[in-house]
């Protein structure tokens, strides 16, 4: 009967995410010592293949319960295959106006993913996406890693 009911749930569960198609591009980058410090840019290059595709663009930071900001200011720096840069500023907030954690809190870590619009990328090949942090502090602390993520959206959305 074990057998039976173990089997059953791997069938179960590899249905589920079986669906679920392969993020483009996935990678995290922990920080040694739970520590940020503002010279250290994280650098994610994806190679895109299909320009007709849009995608989703997901960073997640992952902190301890003694981070000591409310926020987190980014930059993100977007080279082009053929060279363009662009720069934004992004902010990541880490308490809501009452104290509590926005994001998802379990144990003494809280995840915080900043999801950006779905877009079409112009040019195929690979880009790079530099994240460095803003903040005035030369050094952040207790910062675990910061993740980066790209999706195709589905064409049912």
């Amino acid at each position: 009967m074990k057998r039976v009911i173990a089997f059953f749930l791997l069938v179960s569960t590899l249905s589920l995410t079986s669906c679920d198609e392969a993020p483009v591009y996935e990678k995290v980058y922990s920080f040694e010592n739970k520590s940020w410090d503002q010279q250290q840019k994280l650098n994610f290059k994806v190679d895109i293949k299909d320009i007709d595709q849009e995608y989703d663009f997901i960073i997640t930071l992952r902190t301890t319960t003694d981070y000591n900001y409310n926020n987190l200011w980014i930059f993100l720096n977007t080279i082009t295959p053929s060279g363009k840069k662009a720069r934004e500023p992004f902010e990541i907030k880490v308490t809501n106006p009452d104290g509590s954690w926005a994001g998802i809190k379990t144990g003494t870590v809280v995840e915080f993913p900043l999801k950006f619009n779905s877009r079409k990328l112009p040019e195929e090949g690979v880009y790079s996406f530099v994240v460095e942090q803003g903040i005035t502090a030369t050094e952040i602390t207790e910062v675990l890693d910061m993740g980066f993520r790209v999706d195709r959206v589905s064409k049912e959305k």
